[in-house]
Formats: C-alpha cells, sequence, structure tokens
C-alpha cells in the first residue's frame, strides 16, 4: 500500500535534493503529477524547466516536502535543516514503489561489487522464461523513470546501492540477493559498520533472502533474520542451497525434494569463467527460481550473457600480453577478485580511495602482482602498503601531463600509463586496470577512465 505521503502528490511543494540523474527524473516524475518541484543543488545552476536554488537559499516554509537523491547524507544542512523543521523527507525508490503499476513486482539486489552485471543476467533468466522483466536502479535507467515508462514489466529487478537502502523505507520485494560486503563509502557512512547495516537491511523488505555463503561478513550478520534463507556458495552445496559440483552448478534450494539436486548450467557456460563470476551467476539463477523460472529457461540466459563494459573486458592481446580493462573495480574487494583471476600481473591502479584500507588487499594479491603502475589523488595509499607488504614489487607513479585535462580531448594520461606498462610486461603477463579506487578525481566516471584506457592501449599498443 501507498505511504501516506506519495498519495496525493497535485498541488504539493517538493524540494528535489540533487540535480543528478536521479534528482532529475524525480523532479519530472512529480511535476508530471501536479507537484510545484524547485530543485536544491551546491553545483548546477539550472535544469530543463526547472528552478534551482542553493543550500543557502533554502527556507523550509515554503516547501512541503523534501526528496533526498541518494548521494545526500544524513548530516548535510538542507537534511538538518528539513528534519528539524518536521518536514517529511521521501525518496526515488519509495516514490516509484508508490506508483508502480497493480500487480508489478519487485527484486532487488545489492553487494559491494558485481551488481550491475548480476541484475542484468537476473532479468535476463526471467525474460527466458517467459516474464516481462528489467533490471533498473543503480544500473542505467532509474526505478522512476521504469515504472513511469509506457513498457509493461512483470518484474522490475532492482540494483541497490548503500545509499538507496540507507533511505528506503517503504518498497517490497518478492526475494532480494546479497552478494558481497566489504570496505567502500565509508566516507558517506562513518564506518564500515553502518556501511555494513544499510546493505543488510534489503533483508527487512524482503520475503526470501539469496546469500552468499562463502562471506563471512553476510553469514554473521544474517544470523538474526527470520525470513526463507537460501544459501549460495563455490563448494557443494548442502540440502536448501545453492552450489557447484564438479563441473556443474547444482539446485538443492528450489527442487521438489532437497535430497535431489537440478542442474542450473555447465561450469563452462558461465562467461567469464572466473570465481567471483560462478558465484554472481548462483545468486542471479537463486534469484530467478524464487519466482518460479525453470531451470532451463535459467541455462538459456547463462549461456546466451556476457556482463557489461569495464568489467573484465579483454582490450585485445599481442606478443603473449593480455591487455584488460576492469575499471568498474572501484573498491579494493573488486580489484582483488580481478588480480587473483591472473597470474602475473601489471597493475594499473589508483584515484579516490573513498576512505577504504588498501591492506588486505595487498596482503592477498602480492603473489600475483610484479608492478604496480599508481595514477591518482590516493595513489600513496597503495603504495605505502605495497611498500610495507610487498617490496618485490617495482612501483611506478604517473602524473597527469600538463596537457591533460578531466574530460578533455587529450588522452596523454592513459598513454603515459600504457607505454609505461608495455615497456614492464612480458609473454604471459596481464596488464590489468583495477583501480580499487573511484574515478571521478581524473575521469568524468569509471566508463570514462575505461574508455580512455582502451583507446591508449589501441593505439599505443595494438596499432602501434
Amino acid at each position: 500500500m501507498a505511504h501516506a505521503l506519495y498519495t496525493n502528490l497535485d498541488g504539493k511543494r517538493i524540494l528535489v535534493a540533487g540535480a543528478g540523474v536521479t534528482g532529475a527524473a524525480c523532479a519530472r516524475a512529480l511535476e508530471k503529477r501536479g507537484s510545484t518541484v524547485t530543485i536544491v543543488d551546491e553545483k548546477v545552476t539550472s535544469l530543463e524547466s526547472f528552478s534551482v536554488i542553493t543550500p543557502d537559499a533554502v527556507s523550509f516554509s515554503n516547501f512541503d516536502l523534501l526528496l533526498v537523491s541518494p548521494g545526500w547524507r544524513e548530516d548535510h544542512p538542507v537534511v538538518l535543516a528539513a528534519r528539524a523543521e518536521r518536514i517529511a523527507l521521501i525518496n526515488e525508490v519509495d516514490l516509484a514503489w508508490s506508483l508502480k503499476p497493480t500487480g508489478q513486482k519487485w527484486i532487488a539486489l545489492t553487494g559491494t561489487n558485481g551488481k550491475t552485471s548480476t541484475v542484468e543476467l537476473t532479468a535476463a533468466m526471467l525474460r527466458s522464461g517467459g516474464f516481462q522483466a528489467v533490471a533498473c536502479g543503480n544500473v542505467g535507467t532509474t526505478v522512476i523513470e521504469t515504472v513511469d515508462s509506457i513498457e509493461k514489466h512483470d518484474f522490475l529487478v532492482l540494483e541497490l546501492s548503500s545509499f538507496q537502502l540507507h533511505w528506503l523505507e517503504d518498497a517490497q520485494f518478492v526475494s532480494s540477493a546479497i552478494l558481497n560486503i566489504a570496505q567502500d563509502h565509508v566516507d558517506w557512512h562513518g564506518s564500515f559498520d553502518a556501511y555494513a547495516k544499510d546493505k543488510i537491511s534489503i533483508l527487512d523488505k524482503s520475503m526470501t533472502a539469496v546469500l552468499n555463503a562463502d562471506d563471512g561478513e553476510i553469514v554473521n550478520r544474517t544470523t538474526h533474520w527470520q525470513g526463507r534463507k537460501v544459501f549460495f556458495s563455490l563448494d557443494t552445496p548442502a540440502p536448501g542451497e545453492i552450489g557447484v559440483v564438479e563441473e556443474l552448478l547444482v539446485d538443492r534450494a528450489f527442487v521438489a525434494d532437497t535430497q535431489e539436486a537440478s542442474m542450473i548450467c555447465e561450469l563452462v557456460e558461465v562467461t567469464p569463467t572466473v570465481p567471483h563470476n560462478v558465484s554472481n551467476t548462483l545468486a542471479a539463477a537463486g534469484l530467478a527460481r524464487t519466482v518460479g523460472t525453470s531451470h532451463e529457461a535459467i541455462r538459456a540466459a547463462i549461456q546466451e550473457f556476457s556482463p557489461g563494459r569495464h568489467r573484465i573486458e579483454k582490450v585485445g592481446e599481442k606478443d603473449g600480453i593480455a591487455w584488460i580493462n576492469d575499471s568498474k573495480a572501484t573498491n579494493p574487494h573488486a580489484a582483488s577478485a580481478s588480480i587473483m583471476s591472473a597470474l602475473s600481473v601489471i597493475w594499473v591502479a589508483g584515484g579516490l580511495a573513498k576512505g577504504a584500507s588498501m591492506s588486505e588487499l595487498v596482503t592477498r594479491i602480492k603473489s600475483r602482482v610484479r608492478v604496480a603502475i599508481l595514477i591518482g589523488e590516493d595513489r600513496e595509499l597503495i603504495a605505502q602498503e605495497l611498500t610495507e607488504k610487498a617490496s618485490h614489487i617495482e612501483i611506478i607513479r604517473i602524473d597527469a601531463p600538463t596537457d591533460y585535462v578531466k574530460g578533455g580531448a587529450s588522452n596523454s594520461l592513459m598513454e603515459e600509463v600504457v607505454r609505461a606498462a608495455h615497456a614492464k610486461a612480458l609473454s604471459g603477463d596481464t596488464v590489468l586496470l583495477a583501480p580499487a579506487c573511484a574515478s571521478m578525481d581524473q575521469f568524468i566516471s569509471y566508463g570514462d577512465r575505461g574508455d580512455r584506457f582502451k583507446d591508449a592501449v589501441e593505439k599505443v599498443v595494438l596499432n602501434g
């Protein structure tokens, strides 16, 4: 049932916090329903037909509701002022939930890494099984735009970030999955514990949870939850679980007799066949089974699916050296999984660490890395851990050339990086962009960073 805040938006004076993708989508949806919308943003001065004001110009005597974009923190002055004035706070996902068509059901997924490809695979499995399904949320299209579209969907598969979960109150999910929980966004949440609690809160909105048994944080933090828990792992599954038996992915959870097992697919049908991708495929299969998708339909989707760009994306190979773009590895946990899927690595890393520690990462990957090429604002965090824990790894620091401007035409920074890697790489090596950091200090986005790496590899190595 819709929350009372959302039942009558006509004539409401709503302040939207944030002029980014989510804020803009919400502003359009609210205006369409008769609300008077004003946007508050520190950097953006104009957006379409909407009035945009700065935080210091906000007076809550002029507004009935505050819609908070997910990246806005609890301690932002605008949020604090709204709470002090007893102005109700709403958010994009709950707004979309209140407006969704009758009968539409939602599935959700979160985790530190692997979310995007896993929600896309889950949606592909549902479509293979005959449902109208689409992935949305923190991937591609916002939830509110998807709900507002003319296309009719039986299921939405939502990728939810820790920020979105922090603000979420009303939405309910047929099932949800948690892929992994590792250090990320500690600067925003204030502590790892607060970040993990926001991730785990997805269970409070779910009927069934599909959970990674190989992740100690998830296992320990979900013991209290009383709903149906289905664990997946890379080991042989116990009754009621999903896992791997020799060369097969098998289901012992969603079967008539849990003493029996049904094949999901062959291990080699998962692309790429690396451990974290197999784990994510098991999670997607679990979610698809919660709504009755057949094993055959799930297998067909797995066979046809390939992950999106910037996620262990092979740029090319020359002279026995593989060049891999994993720009989406924006935290230590993702970078670790990527590095451990290769044997001898020239590692390109650095950027904005977002408060994460690099200690555990370096301890885990030190036997796989020969050379580390470091860029970006927080590169010394990585350099320090390498010096202390892995002195055998050569460190090369690359500064941005004077002609390089974030978002500009020159690609001189990545070209310098690729030249340095090319000079050090030997046959059998993998040159891997897995930064363990966010991109926004030197690039527009992780996609921009990956594209620039790819362009530099093609120019300097493959076509050079």
